[in-house]
């Protein structure tokens, strides 16, 4: 059994364009104190495109479509590992400050003084 997909130039241009648009329509509309939950609850669509630029690259029988399709996975890889901590530095913003943080203090002990 065979799971061939093939898409024409055309159509695969038309799929990346209303992809691009709806995405932007979509993030336009979201208000500002959103942005971060939404960011954080999406990073996974950084994983479609990796996996988009493997199928890609599993595809190409060029050597253009091959350098299209490495690069792919590796801006996606990269997209998804820096989404994934710059969510994780700003959720760190809203932890109270008595927790302690990895980012800010990290490895420094607090004692506490008894009083007499």
């Amino acid at each position: 059994m065979s799971a061939d997909l093939a898409l024409s130039g055309f159509i695969a241009l038309y799929i990346f364009m209303l992809a691009g648009f709806a995405g932007w329509v979509i993030i336009g509309n979201v208000p500002a104190i959103l942005h971060t939950p939404l960011m954080s609850g999406s990073n996974f669509v950084h994983g479609i495109v990796v996996v988009g630029g493997v199928f890609a690259l599993l595809n190409a029988t060029t050597v253009l479509e091959q350098a299209i399709g490495f690069f792919a996975v590796l801006l996606g890889a990269g997209n998804a590992a820096g989404g994934y901590a710059v969510t994780d530095r700003m959720l760190a913003m809203f932890k109270t400050s008595g927790s302690e943080s990895k980012h800010h203090g990290a490895g420094k002990v607090h004692h506490l003084k008894k009083k007499g």
